[in-house]
C-alpha cells in the first residue's frame, strides 16, 4: 500500500487507542442540566490553565468564538479583527448572520497585532449615526498568517489600548497550544489578556471533536444560554470531553515535534524554490506556500501532489497550506518533502 500523507489540516487525526479507551469509560450525566461531570471536570481545568473562572464546552471552535463575540457586541455593533482572521475569513459570516454583528478589518502582515496601526481604526462610542467598535478581536497561532506566534508584548499592547478605550478583547485560540509550546509562555499569560478565550481540542491536541470558551462565571452562563438557543445544548457528552482530557495530558508537549517537522518541510521546499516559503517564519505546525513564483496554482499542485500520497489545501489562487500533526511522522514528512520538492521543480 502506498504511504498517505494528509496535511490538510491538523483536524484530520484519529483518536489512539488509548484516547478511546478514555472515552470508553468516561462518567457521563446530563450536560444541559450541567450534570456532565467529565465536561465539568474539563471546563475547570481549561478555565484554570488561561487564568479564568469559568469554562463552556462547545462542540467546534467557531462556535466557541462565535459565542465569545456575542458576549462582546450585539446587534448592529462592530467587532475588529485582522483581515485573515479565521472568525472573519472562515466562520462563513456567523457574526452577522446569528447575532447581527458587522465587522471591520485592517491588513496585518503574517497577522502580526500591531496596536498602533489598531488604535488610528478603532471607533468606539460613535454615537447614534456611525457604528460603534465594542471589542477586538485576536488570533493565536494565526492560522491563515502561517502559525505566526503572537509576541506577548504585542498582546499586552492590545489589551492596554482595549482598557484606555473601554473596549473588551476575544482571543482565538485555537492553536494556543502550539504559542505556548512554541514561545514558552504559559498559558495563563496568554488568557489573561482577554475577557473571552476559545481552544480547540480537535486541532494539534487529537481530540476528535470540541473546544473551550473561558471567560466570568457571568459571561460564560450567558454564553450557556446562547449555545442552547443556536441548538448546540449537547446531553451525555462526557464521552468527548474524556477525549479533551485525554489530550490535555498526553498530546500538548509533542506539539514540539510537529513543529520541528514543519520547519523540515519548509526547508526542503525553499531548496526547491527559493521564494515558495520563508522557514524563518514557521515558528509552529503551518506551513504556507506562495506559489506566484512558480507555474502552478494551489488547486493544481493540489491534485497532482493527491495523485502522489499527499494531501495539502489549496487557500487561495496562490496559497497553499500544509499543516503537520500526530498522525504524521518523520516518514511521512520525508515522503512529504519528495513528492513537493520534484512537483515545485517541474511544471504543471
Amino acid at each position: 500500500m502506498s504511504l498517505t500523507v494528509d496535511l490538510r489540516s491538523d483536524t484530520v487525526t484519529r483518536p489512539s487507542a488509548a484516547m478511546r479507551e478514555a472515552i470508553a469509560s468516561a462518567e457521563v450525566g446530563d450536560d444541559v442540566y450541567g450534570e456532565d461531570p467529565t465536561i465539568i471536570e474539563l471546563e475547570q481545568r481549561v478555565a484554570a490553565l488561561l487564568g479564568h473562572e469559568a469554562g463552556l464546552f462547545t462542540p467546534s471552535g467557531s462556535l466557541a468564538n462565535q459565542l465569545g463575540l456575542r458576549l462582546h457586541a450585539g446587534p448592529g455593533e462592530e467587532i475588529v479583527a485582522d483581515s485573515q482572521a479565521h472568525v472573519v475569513r472562515a466562520e462563513l459570516g456567523a457574526a452577522a448572520v446569528f447575532s447581527g454583528i458587522t465587522t471591520r478589518t485592517w491588513d496585518a502582515p503574517r497577522g502580526l497585532l500591531d496596536a498602533g496601526a489598531l488604535r488610528a481604526f478603532v471607533r468606539p462610542s460613535s454615537g447614534p449615526y456611525l457604528v460603534s467598535t465594542t471589542a477586538i478581536a485576536v488570533e493565536n497561532t494565526h492560522n491563515f498568517g502561517g502559525g505566526t506566534v503572537q509576541p506577548l508584548e504585542r498582546l499586552q499592547a492590545v489589551r492596554d489600548l482595549a482598557d484606555e478605550c473601554g473596549l473588551a478583547v476575544h482571543l482565538d485560540g485555537a492553536r494556543l497550544w502550539n504559542a505556548h509550546v512554541a514561545s514558552g509562555v504559559p498559558m495563563h499569560a496568554y488568557g489573561e489578556i482577554a475577557d473571552t478565550v476559545s481552544v480547540c481540542l480537535s486541532k494539534g491536541l487529537g481530540a476528535p471533536v470540541g473546544s473551550v470558551l473561558v471567560s466570568s462565571t457571568e459571561r460564560i452562563a450567558a454564553a450557556r444560554i446562547w449555545r442552547k438557543r443556536y441548538g448546540a445544548g449537547m446531553r451525555q457528552a462526557g464521552i468527548l470531553a474524556a477525549a479533551g482530557l485525554y489530550a490535555l495530558d498526553h498530546n500538548i508537549e509533542r506539539l514540539a515535534d510537529d513543529h520541528v517537522r514543519a520547519q523540515r518541510l519548509a526547508f526542503a521546499l525553499v531548496e526547491a524554490v527559493d521564494a515558495v516559503v520563508v522557514p524563518e517564519h514557521v515558528e509552529t505546525n503551518i506551513v504556507v506556500l506562495d506559489l506566484a513564483p512558480t507555474d502552478w496554482t494551489a488547486a493544481a499542485l493540489a491534485v497532482a501532489a493527491g495523485e502522489q500520497g499527499v494531501r495539502i489545501s489549496a487557500l487561495g489562487p496562490n496559497f497553499a497550506r500544509l499543516v503537520t500533526h500526530l498522525d504524521v511522522d518523520d516518514d511521512a514528512i520525508t515522503h512529504a518533502a519528495a513528492v513537493l520538492t520534484h512537483l515545485l521543480r517541474s511544471s504543471p
